[in-house]
């Protein structure tokens, strides 16, 4: 495959899922369950290091704020990333699950080095 320009990259990415998805709506439904089921754990994941975090105050304010910011740059770089044309509600799912995830993991690593 000769690579003309990055429609071709995105093509090759998320081409096979698109095809897979839209053979049956079978398909169609497991991508939309596996994407609640991980958004759902992802939400329990950060609200639990929310609440393991603690109380506001001066240093949680901070932790907080760049959990917030690592959720930011996940969604920025999910809007770069996946293909508007086509299956947007699924990959706009993935992008809140993905921000979501990638907040909650930044308060854990942070729970983990303030508390060991």
């Amino acid at each position: 495959m000769i690579i003309e320009s990055i429609r071709d990259i995105y093509n090759a990415m998320f081409q096979p899922l698109r095809a897979w998805a839209e053979q049956s709506s079978g398909n169609w439904n497991i991508l939309i369950g596996v994407g609640f089921l991980l958004l759902m754990g992802s939400a329990i994941f950060a609200y639990v290091f929310y609440k393991k975090i603690g109380q506001n105050d001066e240093r949680t304010n901070k932790i907080f704020l760049k959990s917030s910011y690592c959720m930011l740059w996940a969604i920025i770089l999910c809007d770069v990333i996946f293909p508007k044309e086509y299956m947007w509600n699924i990959f706009f799912l993935f992008k809140y699950t993905l921000a979501l995830l990638a907040g909650g993991i930044y308060m854990a690593v942070k729970y983990k080095k303030d508390f060991s």
